[in-house]
């Protein structure tokens, strides 16, 4: 992610003697994103993910990684947090929280096709039933009430026809989150941010899902809407691909299958999806925080993707 906190091989050597990977040989800053500070960290034992987190606290912090540990432990393809000499997965660096994780094989596919869609269907419905059992509890940050919260931030910078949609959404959302069907529908642990880059292939094989730090207890539904809405549209336009997404969402039908609910609550999940990435790009383009290598990411590109959403109906999900 975007580098708010400079870590040099110096400042790694001391600290990493608590853990057991031997000495650092290298660290490299990784340039995308805007949420945390991440590196590339090669040991004598392997290469590996160090984060400092900029906005989490120790307290939040042990519901991701936690999480992470248990579906790593499930057979699920993420990546393993190392714990300490006194099993700690959360140690401070800078005075920032901190964790180190596996680095997992492969390489991002930023053109998928609709092989790749159904890899990812596939394990994210595998993610979601080894998370049942899961017992930590933390809502979804960048959900509903941020939503609210957000809102008024962003209103000021944005045009007649920005704040029409904006308002308008909300008002919608509002009344969807509100009604009996979005009630029904399943709840639990989701990834809430699995885009393209967040993802892992060796060919046409999926090796793993990373960057859980958006993750929270929100409708299962929502993970799948965020997924399709990055992974089975045409970027420039915003239009879904029918073949990627009938891949992804049949893939995960036959692991774990959808509901009634889920079929009436489809194109408005879709929607809310959208409005989620539009207001974050929103407010991190006019609110941004100070950072080296910091890039923000369009926010027109979800705002696309959302009046498309509105326009046109979505493939049905099964």
């Amino acid at each position: 992610m975007a580098v708010f906190t400079p870590v040099s091989l110096d400042d790694v050597s001391q600290w990493i003697t608590q853990f057991p990977l031997g000495k650092p040989v290298a660290i490299k800053g990784i340039a995308s994103g805007i949420e945390n500070s991440n590196f590339f960290l090669t040991t004598e034992s392997g290469e590996y993910v160090l984060t400092i987190f900029e906005n989490l606290s120790f307290e939040q912090l042990p519901f991701y990684l936690n999480l992470m540990r248990h579906l790593a432990d499930r057979g699920v393809a993420v990546p393993a947090p190392i714990a300490n000499a006194n099993g700690e997965l959360v140690v401070a660096l800078h005075g920032k929280p901190a964790s180190i994780v596996t680095k997992l094989a492969g390489k991002s596919q930023l053109d998928p096709q609709p092989v790749h869609c159904a890899e990812v269907g596939a394990m994210l419905a595998r993610m979601h039933v080894a998370a049942l059992d899961y017992p930590g509890k933390q809502p979804n940050l960048r959900g509903l009430d941020w939503w609210n919260w957000a809102t008024p931030q962003v209103l000021p910078f944005l045009s007649e026809a920005e704040a029409h949609l904006l308002r308008a959404e909300m008002h919608f959302q509002e009344a969807f989150y509100g009604c009996d069907t979005y009630k029904q529908l399943q709840q639990g642990p989701v990834h809430a941010d699995l885009f393209r880059n967040n993802v892992m292939f060796d060919g046409d094989k999926l090796t793993g899902f990373f960057d859980f730090y958006f993750a929270g207890c929100d409708s299962w539904l929502f993970d799948v809407a965020v997924t399709v809405n990055d992974w089975c549209i045409d970027l420039d336009t915003g239009v879904l691909d029918t073949a990627r997404v009938r891949a992804m969402l049949d893939a995960y039908h036959a692991v774990r299958p959808f509901t009634e609910a889920e079929q009436t609550a489809w194109q408005p999940m879709l929607r809310a999806g959208a409005l989620r990435f539009w207001l974050s790009r929103l407010y991190d383009l006019h609110l941004p925080r100070e950072a080296e290598m910091l890039t923000p990411h369009d926010p027109t590109h979800f705002e696309r993707i959302l009046r498309e959403r509105i326009a046109v109906p979505a493939p049905a999900l099964y």
